[in-house]
């Protein structure tokens, strides 16, 4: 019996660390791909080896003692050799380790003094500031140009940021805590009620690097993703100018417009879209107010110059073709809870948190997605061709 439970066990840890080893390639911990991430990958790869070497030493030495020392059945033979009181052993175990904890110490809390710079580096970003929230479950940044404490651009599941300089990213969540970590770019830092941490995230090329909340906040925590898109200065420039645009209202006949107004009626408590108004010419704000409703939703102004959506759960476009994901869209705005978990019911006395349900027909879905695919360009690809859109949106 004692032999099934220890087989078990050892299928039980290798199955373990089989999945352990699975991941998303762009989440790799040792594929450094900015300054600061360099940093801490020229720390941890030398501390991997040594702990490993020390491991493997430990493990010989055991091997060693329990073959040679233990005693056999009817075997009246003395105990074996016992090494206590062997002064000079017991300081030479104990004096190593200490000066390898020292060594590895040195080196760690110079890493950190180095990752606690969070100065920008460079003229074309001075005085601008990206505040990132955490939220239940996907991330919210805001820029602000002039640090007067009102955003210019207020975006969602991508973060943005020009190749090549050093960005500084002011930390905040507006519900419970959650932990922002892009490895490939950075370690983590704690998204903290109430509270602001600074970070700084650089990236060496343009390119895209996923991400994901490390901190268990609730029912879709696994969930909540994040991407950062690190596109040339010129390419971050104009983007920072069309995310500054409204979007247009659109008249009766244009396509969408049944949506529009369906989203006038039904999404427009919750969710932002810059120069929407409603039946009676005035513009409709919900940032600032949202959490009121369901703590914060999405600013869609731009909803189409993104990749992902859904706390950057789904590709908003084919990876392979570049089309919109309809399909999937469609099933978002159909029922949200069956393609993420969510508390979009909650008991009486407690706020919803995420998408709920709208109860939509097929064609009012069909109107809605039509409308979704005219808000914002397509996104700019720091990789190959820009996507497409569907025929409804183009």
């Amino acid at each position: 019996m004692t032999t099934i439970r220890l087989r078990r066990a050892v299928l039980g840890g290798a199955t373990a660390l089989l999945l352990a080893a699975c991941g998303d390639e762009k989440q790799d911990v040792f594929t450094p791909e900015g300054d600061r991430a360099r940093s801490i990958n020229d720390l941890q790869v030398p501390v991997f080896i040594v702990a490993g070497l020390v491991g493997v030493g430990v493990a010989v030495a055991m091997t060693i003692v329990i073959v040679k020392g233990r005693r056999r059945y009817k075997d009246d033979t003395d105990d074996p050799t016992q090494l206590e009181g062997n002064f000079k052993l017991e300081i030479a175990w104990t004096i190593a380790p200490a000066v390898l904890l020292f060594v590895i110490a040195v080196f760690t809390v110079s890493t950190l003094l180095r990752l606690d710079d969070n100065e920008a580096g460079a003229a074309e970003l001075d005085g601008m500031e990206i505040t990132v929230y955490g939220h239940q479950w996907w991330w919210s940044y805001e820029y602000d140009f002039d640090a007067d404490g009102e955003p210019e651009v207020i975006t969602a599941n991508e973060l943005v940021i020009p190749a090549g300089v050093p960005v500084t990213l002011n930390v905040s969540s507006r519900d419970v805590i959650h932990s922002f970590w892009v490895p490939a770019l950075n370690g983590t830092i704690d998204a903290v009620p109430g509270r602001t941490h600074a970070i700084v995230f650089e990236a060496d090329e343009p390119g895209e690097f996923d991400g994901q909340c490390k901190e268990y906040c609730g029912l879709s925590h696994a969930n909540m993703k994040m991407r950062v898109v690190a596109l040339s200065m010129n390419e971050f420039q104009t983007w920072l100018e069309q995310q500054q645009q409204t979007a247009p209202m659109l008249e009766e006949g244009d396509d969408g417009f049944e949506g529009q107004q369906l989203f006038v009626d039904r999404c427009s408590t919750c969710h932002q879209v810059n120069g929407l108004t409603n039946a009676d010419g005035d513009e409709i704000l919900v940032e600032g107010r949202a959490a009121v409703v369901s703590r914060y939703a999405p600013n869609l102004t731009h909803l189409m110059s993104r990749e992902t959506f859904a706390g950057s759960l789904f590709d908003l476009y084919d990876p392979e073709t570049g089309e919109f994901n309809r399909a999937q869209m469609e099933a978002w705005v159909r029922n949200p809870t069956a393609e993420k978990p969510m508390y979009a019911t909650p008991p009486e006395g407690e706020l919803p948190r995420g998408m709920p349900d709208l109860g939509l027909t097929e064609e009012e879905i069909d109107q809605m997605v039509d409308y979704l695919v005219t808000l914002g360009p397509v996104p700019p690809s720091p990789e190959g061709p820009e996507p497409v859109t569907d025929e409804a949106g183009s």
